[in-house]
């Protein structure tokens, strides 16, 4: 799903199937266990309604697969503190007012929504550039991988 024309065409010029339309809406148009994996990655953070989407990806596919950046990252959290201004790193390089992320959820934000929506986590993997993290990973983990299923 792509909201943006030049996008699609070049979706469809690398031979991949692609809906033109906005995530947040477009989801409603998918009967429901339509798909068996429904994958969304490094865009949580940019939609204005997270919670529906996510309960979207579930309703029309049998488990979700959810790729963010983790704003708990410590180069972040270090970005943060010592310039006190929103943070910019080599991951996250945008002004204030120029970033599509408008959710700077965590490790621990994604777990806790989990077990409060009572989804189930099959597997995380975490990752620092192209290196999985094992300790740590709300600190450690620059993006976080989840593959969660409903109930």
């Amino acid at each position: 799903m792509e909201l943006t024309g030049a996008s699609v065409q070049k979706a469809i010029a690398r031979g991949v199937s692609v809906y033109q339309g906005d995530l947040e809406s477009g989801l409603d148009d998918y009967p429901e266990q339509a798909f068996d994996y429904v994958i969304l990655s490094q865009t949580l953070q940019q939609t204005r309604d997270p919670l529906k989407v996510l309960k979207g990806m579930l309703r029309i596919g049998k488990r979700g697969i959810v790729a963010f950046p983790n704003f708990g990252h410590w180069r972040v959290r270090v970005s943060h503190l010592l310039t006190g201004r929103s943070p910019q790193t080599e991951l996250f390089p945008y002004d204030w007012y120029d970033s599509p992320n408008i959710h700077f959820l965590t490790v621990l934000d994604f777990e806790a929504l989990a077990e409060k929506q009572n989804w189930r986590v099959e597997r995380r993997i975490f990752l620092a550039g192209s290196r999985e993290v094992a300790l740590l990973p709300n600190l450690m983990s620059e993006v976080a991988v989840f593959l969660f299923t409903a109930g």
